[in-house]
């Protein structure tokens, strides 16, 4: 027999779902095309038209199937977006940045040129981009079609008036964001010196060298290691207390006990491993020079920054507290 233009209709449809709902789906599909045809046959239309003006108004069958089915027709519907967006911008935000720092002082060890350094990080970093706003958009695709069990929803959770927030105070977001970045950072940063010490893998010259002189082990290192730790503790004073002068001025305190001791050593030629430096065919030209004064000039100027803003930070915290009072 010829199919009918509704066994073609209600085929089309009914192959575009899983084939367990497949029956359910073609019998209540049938039985609603039946009424809406009888009752246009009632009105005096000819078969004919009746059913060809049922299937119009009824429109694509596959997405009549898969609002039967309750299945999106978007990449990521309502269901996850927000959860989904905020979980790629923190990605974004601590991934890619990690990514290009860690790329940019592989090759300046590995001796590129300032072109080819550049050049490598903007490669990386747009490949760090693209991969995680794929994978993350595809393991959220995913979840939003895998239904989840019956009585149970998926990764999200049901709202409920409980979970508003309590109004924040704005100075106490700010210093909690300042908070995790310092302590993130400082972690990273102690792990990264603990780690140079068996080599740094992905340069070949430096597989099995560490960068510092091994021979700072003995005292500096571990001093250099322990005010990272009164860093970090420094920052969650901050966190709880607010800045004030006191916190200003031990910040000052904290800013020269690392940064005298570690261009001392600099510029006495004892902060890296010469190992390091012969592998890496240093110095390189007439460049060395101007590399020790470009890292002299920059770790004298992050640490002026860091204490002109903690300095200001102090002072709008006070007149905060004297407008409030």
């Amino acid at each position: 027999m010829t199919a009918t233009l509704t066994d073609r209709y209600v085929w089309a449809a009914a192959r575009s779902v899983p084939e367990a709902q497949r029956s359910e789906l073609e019998r209540e599909l049938r039985e609603r095309i039946g009424d809406e045809t009888d009752a246009l046959l009632e009105q005096g239309r000819s078969p004919e038209d009746a059913e060809r003006a049922v299937l119009t108004e009824l429109g694509d069958p596959v997405a009549l199937a898969a609002g039967y089915v309750d299945r999106p027709l978007q990449l990521i519907g309502p269901r996850y977006y927000l959860t989904w967006w905020r979980l790629l911008k923190l990605l974004l935000a601590i991934v890619v940045p990690v990514a290009a720092v860690g790329v940019a002082l592989g090759k300046a060890i590995d001796g590129a040129s300032v072109g080819e350094i550049i050049g490598t990080v903007v490669v990386v970093s747009l490949s760090v981009v693209v991969h995680l706003g794929f994978w993350t958009t595809l393991v959220f695709a995913v979840l939003e079609r895998a239904p989840a069990p019956e009585g149970r929803r998926g990764i999200d959770s049901l709202w409920t008036l409980d979970q508003l927030p309590a109004t924040p105070e704005p100075a106490r977001t700010s210093r909690l964001a300042d908070l995790i970045a310092a302590v993130f950072f400082l972690v990273v940063f102690a792990a990264a010196i603990v780690w140079q010490q068996f080599g740094i893998p992905w340069v070949p010259q430096l597989e099995s060298i560490p960068v510092l002189d091994p021979a700072l082990w003995s005292f500096w290192l571990p001093y250099f290691i322990g005010i990272i730790g009164l860093e970090i503790l420094f920052a969650v004073a901050v966190f709880l207390a607010g800045w004030n002068w006191w916190l200003a001025t031990v910040n000052v305190l904290l800013n020269i006990a690392f940064t005298v001791p570690a261009l001392w050593l600099l510029l006495e030629g004892r902060l890296v491993n010469p190992a390091a430096l012969e592998a890496v065919g240093w110095p390189w030209g007439d460049a060395g020079p101007i590399v020790v004064a470009v890292a002299v000039v920059t770790v004298i100027g992050v640490a002026l920054a860091d204490i002109v803003d903690g300095f200001v930070k102090s002072w709008r915290a006070g007149r905060a507290r004297r407008i409030a009072a």
